[in-house]
């Protein structure tokens, strides 16, 4: 489990960066626009700007140690340790400014370590990992789907941070399934090789949700707030793992009394720390900050 933890903390650390360099450029892209039409044509002009590419670079290499990670561990132990990527969000935005982070910041930390030191080491918190129930999968993503395209649908009714928060939500549902994907996926290389995987459906699935992730998770970028949209992904994607972990692994929930009141003052301590981690004005002062034309 060291090393499943110690590459999801990696794997938050990167995206927390790729977050950061992507947001500036979805913002510096739209021109500061929050409706549909200055969202028109985003990805063709993100692809042209080197900030962005870079943040994909980065990006590309937290899924690369997303993917070592849950190779070691299950979905249930990597996922909430991505929560992490907020603290980092927070702590990037400092960088460069000569602020420190204030009392809420370090309050929103100390209660996201609290609650994941809680889920580790209280036994039976996490589930055992279990084989994947393909049918069960399947279950799942036609239960997440329509769920998807209602919220992505009402997004575009609305503006501001509640359409980043929403797309947040959606990309956090992408990006759950692509964890689980991913487990498949590089179950199926090690065990079956690599033309047995070429064949097999949940590396074309794994492309798509990827895919789908990102482009959501530029358009939350690009409607507002950068905390608001990283607390939305943040949150979603551990819930929707542990969901999945439980309901498709051939795994059971926490049985004993200790383990679900581990769970619980985790859910509870995860998120009242996201809670103050989006009210940070560090990440948003040094990522809103920057002129239109400037690069970072």
């Amino acid at each position: 489990m060291a090393w499943s933890a110690a590459f999801s903390l990696l794997a938050a650390f990167l995206f927390a960066g790729a977050a950061a360099l992507q947001y500036r450029a979805a913002r510096r892209a739209v021109r500061g626009g929050l409706d549909a039409t200055a969202a028109q044509g985003l990805i063709r002009r993100l692809v042209r700007d080197p900030v962005w590419l870079t943040g994909w670079a980065v990006n590309l290499a937290g899924f690369c140690s997303q993917a070592v990670a849950l190779h070691f561990g299950s979905t249930a132990i990597v996922q909430p340790l991505l929560v992490t990527q907020l603290v980092f969000t927070i702590l990037l935005g400092t960088v460069g400014t000569g602020r420190r982070p204030v009392r809420m910041d370090l309050l929103g930390g100390v209660a996201v370590s609290a609650g994941l030191a809680v889920l580790f080491t209280v036994p039976g918190a996490i589930p055992p990992e279990g084989e994947p129930s393909r049918p069960r999968l399947l279950l799942a993503g036609l239960i997440a789907l329509p769920l998807v395209i209602v919220l992505s649908r009402a997004a575009w009714l609305r503006r501001g941070r509640v359409r980043a928060a929403l797309l947040g939500v959606c990309s956090g549902l992408f990006f759950a399934a692509t964890a689980v994907l991913i487990k498949l996926t590089t179950a199926s290389l090690v065990d079956h090789g690599v033309a047995a995987t070429a064949v097999d459906w949940p590396g074309y699935a794994l492309a798509g949700s990827t895919l789908l992730g990102l482009i959501l998770e530029q358009r939350a970028f690009a409607a507002g707030s950068l905390p608001v949209a990283m607390t939305a992904m943040t949150m979603t994607n551990p819930i929707a793992s542990y969901l999945v972990a439980v309901l498709a692994f051939d795994t059971l929930p926490p049985r004993t009394v200790s383990a679900f009141v581990a769970v619980s003052v985790t859910a509870l301590l995860l998120t009242a720390g996201v809670a103050m981690l989006s009210r940070s004005t560090a990440a948003t002062r040094r990522h809103e900050s920057t002129p239109e034309g400037s690069v970072p």
